[in-house]
């Protein structure tokens, strides 16, 4: 399966790409699984889309409350019979 590449411009760093692995809608909020490999093991990161209406790109943050990432990586989970999420204390 041939994933999504999107490219992100973090504010004054280098673009960083990163592989779509699935995309998620939660209580009216956009959420997308980003993988830094394409294929086999690699880092993942859960994103918000905090965009408005008005933005012409779309604007994401790393989610990083703890009980919305367990949520958020819970459906994840289920989408994805293949992905598990591991916290890096693990």
């Amino acid at each position: 399966m041939k994933l999504e590449k999107i490219t992100f411009c973090p504010d004054g760093d280098e673009p960083v790409d990163f592989f779509v692995l699935e995309q998620t809608r939660v209580n009216g909020v956009n959420y997308i699984l980003v993988t830094d490999f394409e294929e086999g093991d690699g880092e993942a990161l859960i994103l918000k889309d905090m965009s408005k209406d008005e933005d012409k790109e779309s604007v994401y943050a790393i989610v990083d409350d703890d009980t919305e990432l367990k949520a958020v990586a819970g459906i994840f989970e289920d989408l994805l019979d293949d992905v598990t999420f591991v916290s890096e204390g693990e």
